[in-house]
């Protein structure tokens, strides 16, 4: 199965708001929310693949070398790419009901391990979301990140219990969720952290924290202080604000904050393995991309998850070796062009 018959299959079952469109750039599907869409104009999507297509490769063949090493380490775990798969909550209310959540982390946690990478799982209001994706990281040997919202500090100590247990190797929590609508309101409450109840949640995780939602330098030194071992450079796809900046356009900044203290992670447009390039030429350790792991999932399962993660891998192979890059640390900066060089 390759990732145009994946994206074929996909559209069968994917709708009706994702188009699973050949280059998933966030134009079809606008501000569809339900759906796959970004928040009010829904731009701020649009925005960061744009911003990746604007920086170039500067290929340089006369650099010797013939093989290419893409693998990565995370937290001392060896991953065959610097790509993870991003969380995704509410599957079958945005993108069809071929899937529920259940079903559908259980789908990507294994397939991604069989890969060598790891899946970011999703959370939401059924408390039986993240019982089932901690199950499914247990049975995957601890590969897999449960990522969770910022609830209440009782039920964030509920939710870690589950991560624990799990055996998984790191957790996480996408901070900027606390402008998920559906969020608002509820009991228990979900919002906002301050700095001081993020290094209460860091402390008594018991497992390497990774702060997803970060997209200043500021909030970088926060959560560094706070004790992160890593961050996600992230708007939440642009569903959580509008008009926000493109992550790859605060990137470079926020790893010069905190580059060093803490690992740096970014997602938000980043579609191909030539993007992952990019990313990495910018400073980051290594990616996350999530809308098009589900349609990967919706167009073929297992099968789905192989197809376009080897397609991430043969592209990020193909520019390593094109600019004389042999491993993920020599890929640097003179690597890339970017509009104001």
């Amino acid at each position: 199965m390759n990732y145009d018959q994946v994206l074929a299959a996909a559209r069968a079952t994917v709708g009706p708001y994702c188009r699973a469109c050949p280059v998933c750039d966030g134009r079809a599907c606008g501000n569809t929310i339900p759906g796959p869409g970004a928040k009010g104009l829904g731009v701020t999507a649009i925005r960061n693949y744009d911003a990746w297509q604007r920086i170039s490769l500067n290929m340089d063949t006369l650099s010797g070398g013939e093989t290419v090493d893409t693998s990565c380490e995370l937290f001392g775990r060896k991953f065959s790419l610097p790509v993870f798969a991003g969380p995704v909550g509410a599957v079958n209310l945005h993108y069809g009901k071929k899937y529920d959540d259940l079903s559908y982390n259980r789908t990507l946690i294994s397939a991604c391990a069989d890969l060598g990478i790891a899946a970011f799982t999703g959370d939401g209001t059924n408390p039986d979301i993240v019982t089932a994706a901690c199950e499914a990281i247990r049975e995957s040997g601890g590969i897999g990140i449960p990522t969770i919202k910022p609830w209440d500090l009782r039920t964030v100590s509920e939710k870690m219990e589950l991560v624990r247990q799990s055996g998984a190797f790191a957790a996480a929590m996408d901070i900027d969720a606390a402008g998920l609508p559906f969020l608002k309101g509820l009991t228990p409450p979900a919002g906002k952290k301050t700095q001081e109840e993020l290094a209460e949640i860091i402390k008594s995780a018991g497992v390497p924290f990774i702060v997803k939602g970060v997209m200043t330098a500021r909030a970088a030194e926060k959560a560094a202080d706070a004790g992160a071992s890593a961050i996600v450079v992230s708007n939440h796809g642009g569903r959580v604000l509008d008009q926000c900046p493109a992550t790859a356009e605060v990137l470079s900044e926020i790893v010069s904050a905190v580059g060093g203290k803490t690992s740096v992670l970014v997602d938000g447009g980043i579609r191909s393995g030539i993007d992952v390039f990019k990313a990495l030429a910018l400073g980051a350790d290594a990616v996350l991309i999530a809308r098009p792991y589900v349609t990967a999932v919706y167009g073929g399962g297992s099968d789905g998850v192989k197809a376009y993660t080897e397609k991430l891998s043969d592209e990020l192979r193909d520019a390593m070796f094109m600019c004389g890059a042999g491993s993920l640390g020599g890929i640097c900066p003179d690597m890339i062009r970017t509009g104001t060089r």
